[in-house]
């Protein structure tokens, strides 16, 4: 497998969630390209599993995009943040349950053509229900239904966020640490 190696990054926007930079890399030929790179923090995806089995999404009001999506709950990394700790903070928020065991699932690149961000997926279990502390800018609503349900709606082009489809068949194929 050939490799290239990071030569330079022109940071030519800094926002509060992502940058975009101009970066130069030399490709194994010893050619020099230049790629537009999305400089992103990191994230989280959690797969809550209720104690009968049935497992937590969100219908979140996806303003990129103009749509609400059903997905699971995620959230991105603060500096120097704890992915397991991020994990917790964000299902809390979003879905208003607390978990008393989160175990990582593993990891992924969410769109490495463009975007640097590295999504950490954990399984949460155990689940206490509580209010939800929403951001300002969230429309989130809870929705609990089967595994089967969410692999249905997979298949039906109902959900169409592609973290949560990763995660739920990482889940349901059997390579999550949880059911290992």
């Amino acid at each position: 497998m050939s490799q290239s190696s990071q030569l330079s990054d022109e940071v030519v926007y800094h926002g509060s969630r992502v940058s975009m930079a101009l970066r130069k890399v030399r490709l194994a030929s010893g050619k020099e390209i230049q790629r537009e790179v999305v400089l992103h923090p990191g994230a989280v995806i959690i797969l809550p599993v209720l104690s009968d089995g049935r497992i937590v999404l969100i219908n979140n009001v996806r303003h990129t995009v103009g749509e609400s999506l059903l997905e699971l709950p995620a959230g991105t990394l603060e500096k120097g943040e704890d992915p397991a700790h991020c994990a917790q903070r964000e299902l809390e928020e979003e879905t208003g349950y607390r978990a008393a065991q989160i175990r990582p699932l593993g990891w992924f690149y969410t769109s490495p053509g463009i975007l640097t961000e590295k999504m950490y997926a954990f399984v949460a279990t155990d689940l206490t229900p509580g209010p939800q502390a929403l951001e300002e800018n969230e429309t989130i609503s809870v929705k609990p239904m089967t595994v089967r349900d969410a692999v249905e709606r997979i298949k039906s082009n109902q959900i169409v966020d592609g973290k949560t489809i990763a995660v739920i068949l990482k889940y349901v194929t059997g390579l999550d640490t949880a059911r290992q």
